[in-house]
């Protein structure tokens, strides 16, 4: 049901008159909700309004910059307010890294307590007088009252009130104490908090998530039982010092906001605040609540249980693009086809077409947007990827001085400098469209870094190099001959990769060469056995050059993963790629003496 306004003209001029519609109220939800889903026409000022009770984390960084991008999508302002009233849960170095991640992330504020501004001081620590004094203003005008009950006698009516299932909301015992009374007490120093008087009927209010909102609140059992329920907040602490809900609507209010963009757990406050904002003769910003950020168990994250929290994001080398992007998806849609989306896109795609409800967040989201980031670096090579190569050069040779991923006895001549650096820049060139995080990066492509011992792949994960171990003379032989005789001069991705090719075709014409040769009554104890017994039958130029891949990388990438492997050489050298290659040779001919050692005992 809502009110409709007619004017009717008569002999005494219009009169206004007010009639009852009933309607649907989902229609005018979702009609409400879409007419305001556009930007404002006129500039916004938007705040982030942090405690340093804890750090940043995902579902914060989410709400800066939807404020963020709200302000600089309509050339409006984007403000930094610290609501550090909170002393005994504030811890010490909060202040500080909520400014530093913030900066990392790209989020730079127009006004704030470290810049300054027209509207400050910017701590709410620093404004308790102006609170102390709209406080005052709202006693003067009965919207507010003094409320003299003990903890001791708060605590008990809580107890009550949950034994018999209701809310522990106020009783108002306090409400009926006369002006006057109230003031002397308040003089002679009893202790005392201020409330805001709730109205019975809260305020209905349009959301530019969720379209009206807003409903009277009638508890049928309270009634039943006899209890008087009354939200009531508390405005003003016994210490002076305001509550949120007092000091969030005064600084809104005094900073000009003009949009409010936070998590839909505040909707609940929302009413109270808009009964502030009446209670002063302000007019209040507009409001839009965003669904929380959920983890898997659909739980929401928390700055006190230092949820996913952003510093260990940049600790792990994920991008701030990365980040801004990822947090951007979740309660937000746009019209691109493609999720990634730079800061710049951001701001000129922006609109408030917010989704709502809840939402749990993917952590293979962010990887892919990782991944593409990356590649877009290393494509464009200019300053984010020279940043990307400081920042994994840096990790590198933290790792290899504090080894802490593999034994100390396993680092051999480990690169340093500017020899390091520039082996970071070659590899990533090649695998940035795969990279992650420093420390997948290291696992996957140590061995570019310093030479890893070489794995025998005895165990079950061996099996696909099983091959190269059954005709390895024939691979060792034509590779190092192919590889060998290559001048430093000619060492370059084009002719390794010709190289390559060249000793495959050298295997199969020893391989097909002997076959002929031999009967078939008669053993070949090198292609036979590996066709018998692996199940590979190396007869063609694509089986061998693919032998002759799995060798290479047995031998010189240690078995890793990455580029091919006239890369993998071209980046590591002659010299190295070599060494390795004859470090397999003599692993392999030991075992075969080992071999035949075993079977002359049998």
């Amino acid at each position: 049901m809502r009110l409709r306004v007619f004017l009717a003209f008569g002999n005494h001029g219009p009169t206004v008159r007010l009639s009852r519609v009933f309607f649907s109220t989902s229609r005018l939800r979702k009609r409400d909700r879409q007419s305001n889903q556009q930007l404002p026409s006129s500039p916004a000022r938007t705040r982030f309004a942090p405690s340093p009770t804890g750090y940043l984390h995902l579902g914060s960084l989410r709400t800066a910059l939807f404020n963020y991008l709200l302000a600089k999508a309509t050339g409006g302002q984007f403000i930094l307010r610290l609501e550090d009233t909170d002393k005994k849960r504030t811890i010490a170095d909060a202040e500080g890294r909520l400014y530093s991640d913030l900066r990392w992330a790209g989020l730079q504020w127009d006004e704030g307590p470290d810049v300054g501004g027209p509207h400050g001081p910017y701590k709410q620590s620093e404004r308790t007088s102006l609170y102390q004094e709209h406080a005052e203003k709202l006693l003067q005008s009965g919207h507010a009252y003094r409320c003299f009950c003990s903890s001791e006698k708060l605590n008990e009516l809580a107890r009550r009130r949950t034994s018999l299932g209701l809310p522990s909301d106020y009783d108002r015992t306090c409400d009926g104490i006369p002006r006057a009374q109230s003031d002397e007490r308040a003089s002679a120093g009893d202790s005392f908090v201020i409330r805001l008087r709730v109205p019975s009927e809260p305020p209905v209010y349009l959301d530019l998530v969720y379209g009206l909102v807003g409903k009277p609140k009638h508890n049928k059992k309270a009634q039943n039982l006899g209890e008087a329920l009354y939200e009531d907040p508390v405005l003003l602490k016994s210490d002076g010092l305001p509550t949120y809900h007092l000091a969030n609507v005064v600084d809104d209010h005094h900073m000009d906001i003009t949009h409010v963009v936070r998590a839909a757990e505040w909707m609940s406050s929302t009413p109270k605040h808009l009964t502030l904002y009446n209670a002063f003769g302000w007019k209040a910003p507009h409001f839009a609540h965003v669904g929380l950020l959920q983890d898997s168990g659909r739980q929401k994250f928390s700055k006190r249980k230092g949820d996913l929290d952003i510093r260990r994001f940049g600790d792990q080398g994920i991008f701030p693009e990365t980040l801004l992007n990822y947090v951007a998806l979740y309660g937000w849609s746009h019209s691109h086809k493609s999720d990634v989306l730079s800061l710049s896109d951001l701001i000129a795609s922006f609109d408030l077409k917010f989704t709502k409800g809840n939402t749990i967040v993917e952590p293979h989201k962010l990887m892919y947007l990782q991944k593409k980031y990356a590649a877009r670096y290393a494509d464009e090579g200019g300053s984010q990827f020279e940043a990307l190569v400081d920042r994994v050069s840096e990790a590198i040779q933290q790792e290899f001085g504090t080894p802490s991923w593999f034994p100390e006895a396993e680092y051999r001549n480990p690169l340093s400098g500017l020899e390091l650096r520039t082996r970071v820049a070659k590899v990533l060139k090649h695998t940035a469209k795969n990279f992650t995080t420093l420390r997948d990066f290291f696992n996957d492509y140590s061995y570019f870094f310093y030479d890893a011992p070489l794995p025998d792949f005895k165990d079950d994960s061996g099996e696909r190099y099983a091959v190269c171990r059954k005709i390895g003379a024939e691979l060792s032989g034509s590779v190092e001959f192919a590889l060998g005789t290559m001048r430093p001069e000619d060492w370059s991705e084009s002719s390794l990769k010709e190289a390559i090719s060249a000793s495959a075709e050298e295997v199969v014409a020893k391989n097909n060469d002997s076959r002929k040769q031999v009967p078939p009554d008669r053993e070949f104890p090198l292609v036979k056995d590996a066709i018998q017994d692996v199940d590979v039958q190396i007869l063609n130029t694509q089986e061998a050059y693919k032998a002759t891949q799995l060798y290479l990388r047995w031998a010189i990438a240690r078995g890793g993963s990455g580029p091919p492997m006239h890369t993998v050489m071209a980046i590591l050298g002659r010299d190295i790629s070599l060494q390795r290659l004859y470090e397999l040779r003599e692993l392999l001919q030991a075992e075969a003496v080992m071999l035949n050692k075993e079977e002359e005992t049998l």
